[in-house]
């Protein structure tokens, strides 16, 4: 891929823009949640106080000499430390936010709240909504139909399931972005994602998740149908390594899903009860990687991870986080190619994203027209869907 890149990074700075709406909206918003959601103490009250007010006016600082991965965000952060959180990298400041909010609550801390995930009581309240339970039961319907049919409407339901997005819903402001009209997605390559993996491959399907909740229910019936129907051998579930951005899966996540999945009735369960089973004879697999919570580009990922990739048949990114990795976090013309722009990717990937940040590439021009001719924001509004494909 060229050295040389024209598209500007995404910052906050601009004012009206949706990186800076996110660093000045979402973000305390968010703070107030999470400071709600559990019985802190003291400590944690002020130390989320003091996020909340260095976010708004402050510069960015170091983590302790003596916090967990300190080293790490020194190097990561040596460009960004002593500036405003809305001059630095969007993708940076979003991601440095999430692991000063987990030190504020004492994530990593020795004490009583050490390993508490602080977004557990949203994920939670996510599995056990009545739109949830609508879309359980949805599936004695879906799974009864041809394999063909079912691997359409699984997709679908992988992809639209992204909207089920708690730090989306936040920033909101009360509008509906899960109305059951769907408009047409942006682009459209689901025939070239299953033409790589047909019946009776051999295969194997890496799919690294987003969302917990609503979102990883569906991508874990469309890994049972992969696995069920032969389309592969084996399925890669990666997930992050602790809790990152506020609905992101971690293991912990896909257990409560699975659990959900195997306590709920008809079909759910079944397809519950055989994503257990795939995963205690090996065919399905959890892992994470330290990468996956680094405030970087996939393009910079490291050679074990790329090695991961390369053995994967088909690597599915999910969400709007891992397309911003994917395909780097600037403000390219909607009209740059996904396969130059993916060409360092050392596989076939796919992206099943609803569009939630100002990140596009792979339209055509009449795509780009229509879409601004109709809606000013459609690049955020999270009313948008793509599958793109890079063989």
């Amino acid at each position: 891929m060229s050295d040389t890149v024209d598209a500007p990074v995404i910052r906050g700075d601009e004012p009206g823009s949706f990186a800076r709406s996110v660093l000045a909206e979402r973000h305390p918003a968010l703070i107030e949640k999470v400071r709600d959601a559990f019985p802190y103490g003291p400590e944690q009250h002020r130390a989320l106080d003091a996020l909340r007010a260095n976010g708004a006016e402050g510069t960015i600082t170091p983590l302790g000499p003596t916090a967990y991965d300190h080293d790490r965000w020194a190097v990561w952060g040596r460009e960004h430390f002593g500036r405003s959180w809305f001059e630095v990298p969007f993708l940076w400041a979003e991601s440095y936010f999430y692991r000063r909010l987990l030190d504020a609550v004492g994530y990593f801390a020795d004490g009583p709240w050490r390993g508490v995930d602080p977004f557990r009581p949203f994920k939670q309240a996510e599995l056990h909504t009545p739109e949830a339970e609508a879309e359980l039961a949805t599936l004695d319907d879906v799974l009864a139909r041809p394999a063909a049919e079912q691997a359409a409407a699984l997709v679908h339901g992988s992809l639209w399931g992204n909207r089920a997005d708690l730090g989306f819903r936040i920033s909101s402001a009360g509008g509906d972005a899960h109305g059951a009209g769907t408009p047409p997605l942006v682009a459209d390559d689901a025939e070239a994602l299953w033409s790589l993996l047909p019946a009776g491959s051999p295969a194997t399907l890496c799919v690294v998740a987003d969302n917990a909740g609503r979102e990883l229910l569906p991508d874990l019936v469309l890994i049972d149908h992969v696995l069920r129907h032969g389309r592969a051998e084996r399925a890669v579930l990666q997930v992050k390594p602790y809790p990152y951005y506020v609905s992101d899966a971690t293991t912990e996540d896909v257990v409560d899903c699975l659990r959900r999945l195997t306590g709920a009735e008809g079909a759910a369960a079944g397809a519950g009860r055989r994503l257990w089973a795939a995963m205690a004879d090996g065919r399905l697999a959890v892992r994470t990687h330290d990468f996956f919570r680094a405030p970087l580009p996939y393009e910079d990922m490291p050679g074990d991870l790329r090695r991961e990739f390369a053995g994967a048949t088909l690597t599915v990114m999910k969400g709007d986080l891992n397309y911003r990795r994917l395909v780097g976090d600037r403000l390219w013309p909607p009209t740059t190619s996904f396969a130059d722009r993916t060409a360092y990717f050392p596989g076939p990937v796919a992206a099943l994203r609803t569009l939630k940040s100002d990140v596009i590439v792979g339209l055509d021009e009449p795509a780009v027209a229509a879409l601004d001719a109709r809606e000013d924001r459609w690049r955020t509004s999270g009313a948008h869907a793509l599958i793109q494909v890079r063989r």
